[in-house]
């Protein structure tokens, strides 16, 4: 691999200097933990919930001021370049969206406790009823999709709760081992928050789990796939750019990629299976209820209805209402990515194999990218502007297995089930 280098490349100092001032910018905001909810609330309602005991959550946030920010990410935005990426350098238009996404969420930010974070929500996470690229379906058919097809193979919600027997601090040990081996030792560090909303999250140097939950092994497979060695290994590839430092960050327009890919890599390894396909999905036809006037407690009382337990439904609900009024009408869409993400990033691989382009999926894991990106800035991957990533995911060091999974999905895609039905079809095999 190559070593970082240690000056920007000549020409290219103007997007480096915009690039510093754009995290410079954004350094105040702080997207999921102002809309995240205190840990003492939800134990309390968690509580109240399983007697039976139903009301509407009364959340109080913080509202950050950020008309200075969002001044400046305008400011960015026209010294990138134009809207016409034709016009533009690549690294300039890469600077434009990233610049523009993070106004977005400023503004979202600044409406936080009120339904005026819906907008600006969906502008960057997107609609359940938008439609996957490059099909004729949309989010919400693909989510109703994996829930039918879960409920048809038996997969049921709680049966993964009678395995779930490690406690956050036992897993905490494990997990640093495995890092400490892959990564080097005190490279990334394990931390137990009891204030963490979801039941894990990760940083380039930190991953932390929930405190007072225990995990299954199969959890513990999941945190390395998506966290790991996803969200945590593009951040420290992205720390190792001379160019792009926001390479090393999640800017709102990366989320749909980023959480796609996560997903993906769930995929790839073994540690995703139809009951997480079926959590994923539940909750976007959840956002999809809340969008459509559903309130929280009637969100619950549906996760809890398709089989979650009232811990793990509260925890769901409250995932579609972070940051909005609890009352129905109003919804936080980020779930909205994981499923369109996984479809959008498998087709991208798909796509990218029949290429035979095992280089841009390399490249994807170079910092915090979105898909186009990695197209567009392919010049600058061939000129040594942006380094190839330091680390790949296991599943991506071994690029013959890769490949054949691929494959074997591209030429399978091709056989239409309607033409495989009943007797007459079994006479033939």
């Amino acid at each position: 691999m190559n070593a970082p280098a240690s000056t920007v490349m000549p020409g290219l100092e103007r997007y480096a200097a915009l690039d510093q001032r754009l995290l410079a910018a954004v350094r105040g905001i702080r997207i999921l933990p102002t809309v995240a909810w205190p840990a003492s609330l939800e134990n309390r309602m968690i509580d109240a919930y399983s007697r039976g005991r139903f009301s509407l959550p009364e959340v109080t946030y913080a509202r950050p001021e950020l008309g200075a920010v969002r001044a400046e990410l305008a400011a960015i935005e026209a010294a990138a370049g134009g809207s016409d990426p034709l016009d533009i350098d690549p690294l300039g238009d890469y600077l434009r969206r990233t610049a523009e996404s993070w106004r977005i969420a400023a503004e979202m930010l600044e409406s936080v406790g009120s339904a005026s974070v819906t907008a600006p929500s969906i502008a960057l996470y997107g609609r359940p009823d938008d439609m996957i690229p490059g099909s004729q379906r949309s989010n919400l058919d693909a989510a109703h999709y994996f829930v039918a097809l879960s409920d048809e193979l038996g997969a049921d919600l709680l049966a993964d709760d009678s395995i779930v027997n490690m406690p956050a601090d036992a897993l905490r040990a494990d997990l640093s081992a495995t890092l400490d081996d892959f990564f080097g030792a005190g490279t990334i560090s394990v931390e137990v928050d009891p204030e963490l909303t979801a039941k894990a999250a990760a940083g380039a140097t930190r991953i932390r789990l929930r405190g007072g939950d225990c995990f299954s092994d199969y959890d513990r497979h999941q945190l390395l796939a998506h966290e790991a060695f996803v969200h945590s290994l593009t951040a420290l590839n992205g720390r190792r750019q001379p160019l792009l430092a926001s390479l090393a960050r999640t800017s709102p327009r990366v989320t749909a990629t980023q959480e796609g890919l996560a997903v993906f890599a769930e995929l790839m390894s073994g540690a995703i299976d139809i009951t997480r396909l079926k959590r994923i999905s539940l909750r976007i036809l959840a956002i999809d209820m809340a969008l459509n006037g559903a309130d929280f407690v009637e969100v619950h009382k549906y996760f809890s209805l398709c089989g979650q337990s009232t811990a793990d439904s509260f925890h769901s609900a409250q995932r579609v209402f972070r940051g909005v009024p609890p009352g129905g009408g109003a919804a936080f869409a980020k779930d909205n990515v994981y499923l369109s993400g996984l479809l959008t990033v498998h087709t991208f691989f798909r796509w990218a194999l029949r290429q035979r382009r095992m280089d841009l999926l390399r490249h994807l894991f170079a910092g915090k990218l979105t898909l186009h990106d990695v197209i567009a800035l392919q010049p600058h991957f061939e000129s040594g502007a942006i380094l190839p990533p330091r680390w790949l995911p296991p599943w991506m060091q071994h690029v013959h297995g890769l490949a054949g999974k691929l494959a074997f999905s591209v030429f399978i895609n091709g056989i239409q089930l309607s033409q495989v039905q009943g007797e007459d079809w079994l006479a033939g095999v």
